[in-house]
């Protein structure tokens, strides 16, 4: 089968390699699109904190049941989506169902091979029908439930003003389910294009230039309050630090992001207003689950978010393109 491998920072090779042979309670997938990730980014620039060369990438997929046990509810040709995490089911975490946070994990593509092949094996439990879904945008739906895994975190309400920094995917993602749980939204980013998208095709409420006027023109939007929920999705330490400022008295603060160095903050302001700090990792099954009612009730523009289109044969020359800044990519999407 063929296979795009990152030998190393900044360099693909489309290869070729064996198929996997389907193991016991797995079930053995062709791989039909997968989108194209922020990590998938960082692991192609070397910036990714949890891997190791060379890797298969990919971890945003749909395809078909190509073999399955034949126990399981699935057969061949049913259209699937995958759930990337590879969780042991018997640590101290999986036993307290907190199965994106396995002290064993294994995400697709990153601690192990992924989907940008044209086959995988995995888990039975892993391989969920589309439904009514199109498998292209079945593609989305593992980066969409990383947003609504975090708005979970933070428990975002109707009554609540929300904070997201940073308008890439994750943070459109966060936009979407905190507009669905009712909250009023307000994005922060430096790219005048990101914010416009996140008004007029996300249906956030307001927007902040991340400039040095940024603290003084959030406490205007607030009457001087700060904002009950803040969620972190810029992938960057700077602005994590910088979050602490934008933060309520009660306030919650969850950070999508994760980096490689140490966050700092001031620890008598953190008591004072009596913050409460989440880490927000992966996605669990009812996240994956809302994703789905969302986009079965219309509620994601899957088309305004797949921006990019292209073929895993070409993805040496794509991905690359893709990565920059000026290509505007919200969503881009493989098809094998």
């Amino acid at each position: 089968m063929k296979a795009l491998l990152c030998e190393e920072p900044g360099q693909l090779k489309l290869v070729s390699r064996s198929a996997p042979v389907r193991g016991e309670g797995e079930v053995l997938v062709r791989i039909r699109y997968v989108g194209i990730c922020g990590t998938d980014f960082h692991i192609f620039a070397g910036k990714h904190p949890f891997l190791e060369y060379p890797r298969v990438m990919g971890h945003e997929l749909s395809g078909i049941v190509e073999e399955a046990p034949a126990d399981s509810a699935l057969k061949a040709g049913d259209p699937v989506y995958i759930v990337p995490y590879l969780s042991c089911g018997h640590c101290h975490a999986c036993n307290k169902g907190l199965t994106n946070a396995c002290y064993n994990i294994q995400v697709l593509g990153v601690h192990c091979d992924g989907g940008m092949a044209e086959y995988v094996s995995v888990p039975q439990a892993n391989v969920v029908p589309t439904g009514n879904i199109p498998l292209e945008d079945a593609a989305m739906i593992e980066f969409l439930a990383i947003g609504a895994h975090g708005i979970k975190r933070g428990n975002v309400t109707a009554s609540d003003r929300v904070l997201i920094t940073g308008s890439g995917p994750i943070g459109m993602s966060a936009i979407i389910f905190a507009k669905a749980r009712g909250a009023h939204v307000t994005v922060m980013d430096t790219r005048q294009d990101r914010l416009r998208f996140a008004v007029d095709q996300l249906g956030a409420d307001a927007i902040l230039m991340a400039d040095e006027h940024a603290e003084e023109e959030a406490q205007h939007l607030t009457e001087g309050n700060g904002f009950d929920v803040v969620v972190d999705a810029t992938g960057n330490a700077t602005p994590m630090q910088r979050g602490f400022n934008f933060l309520a008295h009660g306030a919650r603060y969850v950070l999508l992001s994760v980096v490689r160095q140490d966050i700092t903050f001031s620890d008598p302001d953190f008591h004072k207003r009596e913050i409460t700090l989440y880490a927000s990792r992966n996605a669990q099954p009812d996240d994956f689950a809302e994703v789905v009612r969302q986009m079965e009730a219309g509620k994601v523009p899957t088309r305004a978010l797949n921006t990019h289109r292209g073929r895993l044969d070409d993805a040496v020359t794509l991905l690359p393109e893709w990565s920059k800044p000026e290509a505007g990519v919200i969503k881009a999407i493989l098809e094998v």
